[in-house]
């Protein structure tokens, strides 16, 4: 197992890590929209999604992959009327359209309105 870490995506709020590459797949943590330079969330959903979008490829740079290696993602929303507005954001993003499964939620940390987790090839 190789520990993954960047300074361009937010650090860990709890006992985790950002990623750990295993056997040639990166396995990343969930990442909220916080801006990792000063901390803050971006207010509505769309700059949220662009946030953690953000987030989860500056840890799949770190480990040497990226969003067309991506395989499988997570989803989590606080509001599944979010739904299309997320879809519009992360469809920029994750256009190998990998495997996915999106689910609300009734809360996530900090108060943000969406996480993405995701597995991808090094």
């Amino acid at each position: 197992m190789k520990l993954i870490n960047t300074e361009k995506a937010p650090g860990a709020i709890g006992p985790y890590s950002q990623a750990f590459e295993v056997n040639g797949v990166i396995y990343t943590s969930g990442q909220i929209p916080v801006n990792p330079e000063n901390g803050e969330v971006p207010e509505g959903i769309a700059a949220q999604a662009e946030q953690s979008c953000k987030n989860v490829g500056a840890i799949l740079e770190a480990a040497g992959s990226g969003f067309a290696k991506v395989f499988k993602t997570t989803c989590f929303l606080a509001d599944m009327g979010d739904f299309a507005a997320f879809n519009e954001v992360y469809g920029k993003y994750f256009v190998s359209k990998p495997a996915r499964s999106c689910v609300a939620v009734k809360t996530l940390p900090k108060g943000v309105l969406c996480e993405i987790e995701a597995a991808a090839e090094k």
